[in-house]
């Protein structure tokens, strides 16, 4: 699995935990819905950390306990 793979996974599991939708979240993080769904929908292949620290700040949460999960821990190293 790669990188922003992870990064859609989670974002759509904390949406789930939260019982919220995409415009939901985006709402509660002041970002676009149209950004959120560039995530997920894979037109942002390089998604910005300080967007992941939006979606954080939104869900009241760290950095660190986003990428705090069994699937970013286990991503294979980018460069090859």
């Amino acid at each position: 699995m790669d990188t922003v793979t992870a990064v859609k996974n989670r974002i759509l599991q904390l949406c789930g935990e939260h019982n919220i939708t995409i415009n939901k979240l985006a709402n509660l993080c002041g970002l676009s819905p149209s950004s959120l769904k560039a995530i997920l929908y894979g037109r942002s292949q390089n998604p910005k950390l300080l967007t992941i620290k939006i979606i954080c700040d939104g869900l009241d949460m760290t950095l660190a306990e986003f990428f705090d999960t069994d699937e970013f821990n286990r991503l294979e190293q980018e460069i090859q």
